[in-house]
């Protein structure tokens, strides 16, 4: 349930920034990740450059089994 809320408190910039590296350190390109997760490049060109909102279920698809890595999210109060 909690995989589908908008990461809108996270700064969306720096997760896109995060995706951008993992996938360029993979030797990986845009069209690439976004033929195993079934988007478009253009959808991961924005999420990598801070141009679209990317919601949690998205974000570990992306990492797993795009990136073949691991989220973790720590929220501290």
């Amino acid at each position: 349930m909690a995989n589908h809320f908008i990461l809108g408190l996270i700064h969306t910039k720096r997760v896109g920034l995060l995706l951008k590296k993992a996938r360029e350190s993979r030797n990986m390109t845009q069209e690439e990740l976004g033929q195993i997760i079934d988007k478009k490049r253009t959808y991961i060109s924005r999420v990598e450059n801070n141009g679209s909102n990317i919601t949690l279920s998205t974000l570990f698809e992306i990492v797993e089994k795009g990136l073949g890595g691991k989220v973790n999210i720590s929220i501290d109060v």
